[in-house]
């Protein structure tokens, strides 16, 4: 059974990540929560222990042209399917966190707070977590004027105050409202 999550569905800037894992039934992972909840230093220390012990995963992404092409949500649909892809495993069955699902091969069962519920949605809500976040980290090194390291390319007050100031940057989602409005301001 694979665990299915995303991360990255509500900022204006990046790609949506997704993860899919297989856990190891021998090797239980202590500490597995929905990545929300945990610190950033404990959801580094699972990803860790994850990569070691899981039987395998995948981690995948949708790029900003996809998620301006296509909209967010298909977008993150055809991120989990890279995921799931992605296996070296396949699993006989795939439980997606939330209550969308995409279309796989494989047996889809969706479950509204799995992230909370199943250890194997856990695990990928933090891998996913984990690499969206060192995508903003990687941004914030690059042009640290955006504030990514902060705000995580959420909609904060922070976040459109330099939108406003500087315009968007080439990672901006261009389909979503508050970056439509910060071009719009710049013509």
């Amino acid at each position: 059974m694979a665990g299915v999550d995303e991360a990255g569905r509500g900022p204006l800037a990046g790609p949506v990540v997704a993860a899919a894992v297989i856990l190891d039934p021998d090797h239980p992972i202590e500490g597995l929560a929905d990545s929300k909840v945990l610190t950033a230093r404990k959801r580094e220390r699972l990803a860790e222990a994850i990569r070691a012990y899981a039987l395998c995963v995948s981690v995948a992404e949708a790029s900003v042209e996809e998620i301006d092409r296509l909209n967010i949500l298909q977008a993150t649909l055809l991120a989990m399917q890279r995921a799931v892809r992605g296996l070296r495993l396949k699993p006989g069955l795939v439980w997606v966190d939330g209550n969308r699902a995409p279309v796989l091969e494989q047996p889809v069962r969706t479950i509204v707070k799995g992230d909370a519920l199943v250890p194997a949605i856990s695990a990928a809500s933090i891998l996913a977590k984990v690499q969206r976040d060192a995508w903003c980290l990687q941004v914030h090194e690059q042009h640290p004027e955006y504030g990514f390291a902060g705000h995580k390319g959420y909609p904060t007050a922070e976040h459109l105050e330099v939108l406003r100031r500087l315009g968007p940057g080439p990672w901006h989602r261009r389909s979503f409202a508050p970056v439509r409005e910060a071009l719009g301001v710049l013509r």
